[in-house]
């Protein structure tokens, strides 16, 4: 096992439970095949990295995969290795050591990464293209209007509006506005990040219902789930999403809770596109919709992201288009956006040896 260190620059900072930060750091994690007579894998690429509020910091994620990797090398880097990378202490770490394992699995059989995760949880042939969702920053309603009118534009039917930042007022009147600009046919969600206590929360909820949202998306504090059922109970026509939440309490605790009609999954923070797909298909099963999204990774990470959306049936506009956000890459996205949709790479593994000069 090889790593690389990377930094790269956001084209805006970007706001976290632990503050602003401007750059994403972490490794690229590659397993190498081995040349001892016997046949020769493909070899597997994967990516780490820590986002602080979501994953282990920086400094964790490096000695956790240093911890596992020191003398392994191709196939003697198994799965007891991925066992001992806990994904609730280092889910960073083992997504980049599970992504570079299930890359090379996928490779040798020369299977897409969407058909060998599909294939392990018994589901369906994957999607060839996943739809996406734009996300509107803050502005006032005529800045915010404009934003989602040339989201439309450009080919998208579902945008994700960020409030919370200004009163509820002002906030109201955005989302009127968007819905007024964009007409009923473009799904409209809203993101509070947790802005709202439940006072808040209720009132928008009311006022919020004529505009026919998708869903309001984490309108309460993470740990508030108790909050987050409540108003699920009395939503009247607004479902809840839950995003935070599942890095502070879990997807069991939010499920068993009843507190969500969607959940948004990363598989960063969840440990790997292996335990983001299980989550996917657990929360299928208690009837509540998984959405994809990333935590602002670099290419190879958000490749890997795609192929869990692709692998769930009928997966709902996901969170994937964030390519933008940086200012630089590790390679050229293999994942472009194109009239609201991703197109899922269909050569072996992550996008067959697209990603193969990268160190």
């Amino acid at each position: 096992m090889r790593l690389s260190p990377f930094s790269l620059g956001l084209t805006n900072s970007l706001e976290t439970a632990c503050g602003a930060i401007d750059r994403r750091e972490g490794f690229l994690v590659a397993v190498d095949p081995e040349s001892d007579g016997e046949p020769v894998p493909a070899p597997g690429l994967g990516e780490a990295t820590p986002l602080p509020g979501w994953t282990e910091s920086l400094s964790a994620c490096e000695a956790a995969l240093r911890e596992v990797g020191d003398g392994n090398r191709g196939k003697e880097l198994v799965t007891d290795a991925l066992d001992r990378l806990d994904p609730a202490e280092t889910p960073a770490a083992r997504h980049g050591l599970a992504l570079a394992l299930a890359d090379a699995a996928a490779r040798d059989a020369g299977r897409s990464l969407s058909a060998h995760l599909a294939r392990a949880e018994d589901l369906p042939a994957p999607a060839e293209a996943v739809p996406v969702n734009a996300t509107i920053g803050d502005g006032g309603p005529e800045a915010t209007a404009d934003a989602a009118e040339r989201a439309v534009d450009s080919g998208f039917d579902c945008l994700k509006v960020k409030v919370g930042a200004r009163d509820l007022d002002a906030d109201v009147d955005r989302l009127r506005a968007v819905r007024r600009a964009v007409g009923e046919d473009v799904a409209l969600r809203a993101d509070a990040n947790g802005a709202w206590d439940r006072e808040t929360a209720r009132e928008a909820i009311e006022r919020l219902r004529p505009l026919d949202l998708a869903y309001l998306e984490q309108p309460l504090p993470a740990d508030d789930l108790d909050g987050a059922a409540a108003l699920r109970e009395r939503r009247k026509g607004v479902p809840i999403a839950l995003d935070e939440s599942l890095a502070s309490r879990g997807l069991d605790a939010v499920l068993d809770a009843g507190a969500a009609d969607a959940v948004v999954l990363k598989p960063m923070a969840l440990g790997g596109p292996d335990l983001a797909l299980a989550a996917a298909k657990r929360a299928r099963e208690a009837r509540v919709e998984p959405v994809v999204t990333t935590t602002i990774d670099a290419a190879v990470a958000r490749a890997a992201a795609v192929h869990v959306a692709a692998a769930i049936p009928d997966v709902v506009p996901c969170g994937l288009a964030t390519g933008p956000l940086l200012d630089a890459d590790l390679a050229p996205d293999s994942c472009p956006v194109a009239d609201g949709a991703v197109a899922v790479p269909s050569g072996p593994g992550l996008a067959g040896d697209a990603f193969d000069d990268l160190p």
